[in-house]
């Protein structure tokens, strides 16, 4: 526990080594709050390489969870410092069918769990293993103060679900949330993805688990919506015709001194490329394959004064080529102008160069909790990463860009999933 006055908020982050004990994030689990035993309902997608050893930050490689299908191990503070008695169990499983299932759901009629109010419920979808134990595979948000909620539409991989076999059954808990995590259980039903698909829009009982003489049911789910979709790949969408455009931007600092002097970080020289070039030409190495315009053409943000940052000043004009949106009239706003681009064909990545503190750099990344503009609004989709260039100074060329280029693919699927677009051809790349 490592809470004051209530239990710990837990989430997982998946570490991937890249050499050097430097390590880069392939993806995190949402945040668990006030819980010491948690399960978490996001998976966690990986590619498997059977001829590289995958060295995972858990004192264990990839390989390993794979050949065992599921794997325990003690959490550690650091290696040989146990964190307490904490342990982490992790399920390896391949992905065989690559469709989505969408479901939306509402319910009606629940029971009222709180005293000064309705209920604040929620739903848990649970598939069952082969060894009969259930094992959570997506939680709904929140509605809070409500008998008849209605869950946003979302949509999970298919086999997450049903373990290539649709008539395997499904349990879905509906619970009262409460912010110290003692839900209250409302009711339980169970199910399967055929019956699902036949039960729109049909309903569905809530029972609990122990019933009274008088009791008739704890309210009814009815399904709104139930698709199966094909799930699409990032190379879908560029064999596709999808293309790319690199856009380089250098803020030239004033804090960096005359580009002259062989002490700043921008200065010339003939026999090793600053670090603005090494990490432009680490980069670029890899999206050059994809650049269908003239490659790469910097786009200087001019000289400014030390410690302010100007990104939005490049976010807003590369936005001119995406949207026919206007120009920002707040200058120095970077969380407005990622907001607004989080709604176009962007992705935005920021190299910290230097050995300044790159706190602010660090909370426009969103690992830290939703990004929002100054008047409150959420990013549509996430669409920046920050790393600071000193983590890959002794780094192979390489590593700088897997890590920040990891999260591209998707934050590129993401966009047109927004927009509920396919890939262009899309009959002619499936065959």
């Amino acid at each position: 526990n490592k809470d004051v006055g209530s239990k710990s908020d837990p989430l997982c982050v998946m570490m991937q080594s890249i050499g050097n004990d430097k390590w880069t994030e392939l993806d995190r689990t949402e945040r668990v709050k006030n819980c010491q035993d948690p399960e978490f309902s996001k998976k966690l997608l990986l590619d498997y390489h059977f001829e590289r050893v995958q060295k995972l930050k858990l004192g264990c490689t990839l390989g390993q969870i794979v050949s065992s299908k599921k794997l325990t191990r003690p959490l550690q503070m650091k290696k040989g410092k146990p964190a307490g008695k904490g342990i982490i169990t992790i399920t390896a499983e391949e992905i065989k069918d690559n469709r989505d299932i969408v479901l939306e759901l509402e319910a009606k009629g629940l029971d009222k769990k709180d005293l000064f109010g309705k209920s604040y419920p929620f739903l848990e979808f649970f598939k069952q293993e082969d060894d009969g134990r259930w094992q959570l595979v997506h939680r709904t948000e929140v509605i809070k103060n409500t008998l008849s909620p209605s869950w946003n539409k979302f949509s999970v991989a298919l086999q997450t679900f049903y373990y290539c076999d649709m008539s395997k059954p499904i349990k879905v808990h509906c619970s009262d949330y409460d912010s110290d995590g003692s839900h209250e259980h409302i009711g339980v039903f169970q199910t399967n993805v055929s019956e699902i698909q036949k039960a729109d829009p049909a309903t569905l009982t809530v029972h609990p688990e122990k019933k009274k003489k008088s009791y008739k049911n704890s309210g009814v789910i009815r399904v709104k919506c139930c698709q199966i979709q094909a799930k699409y790949t990032f190379l879908d969408y560029v064999m596709g015709g999808c293309r790319i455009h690199f856009t380089v931007g250098i803020d030239f600092t004033g804090s960096n001194g005359d580009p002259r002097s062989p002490q700043s970080l921008h200065y010339l020289s003939p026999d090793v490329l600053n670090p603005y070039l090494a990490a432009t030409w680490s980069v670029g190495l890899v999206v050059q394959d994809y650049e269908t315009c003239a490659p790469g053409h910097p786009t200087p943000l001019g000289h400014v004064p030390p410690h302010p940052f100007c990104c939005h000043l490049l976010i807003n004009t590369l936005s001119y080529s995406s949207s026919p949106m206007g120009r920002s009239q707040t200058p120095d706003q970077t969380r407005d102008a990622i907001v607004k681009a989080s709604r176009l064909p962007m992705s935005i990545i920021i190299i910290g160069v230097g050995e300044a503190n790159f706190k602010a750099m660090e909370l426009l990344d969103g690992d830290e909790g939703i990004l929002k503009s100054l008047s409150g609004k959420p990013v549509a989709r996430d669409i920046v990463q920050f790393v600071p260039f000193r983590q890959f100074a002794n780094d192979p060329k390489e590593a700088l860009a897997q890590s920040v280029l990891a999260e591209v693919p998707n934050q590129l699927m993401s966009y047109f999933k927004m927009l509920k677009l396919d890939p262009v051809n899309v009959a002619a790349i499936k065959t």
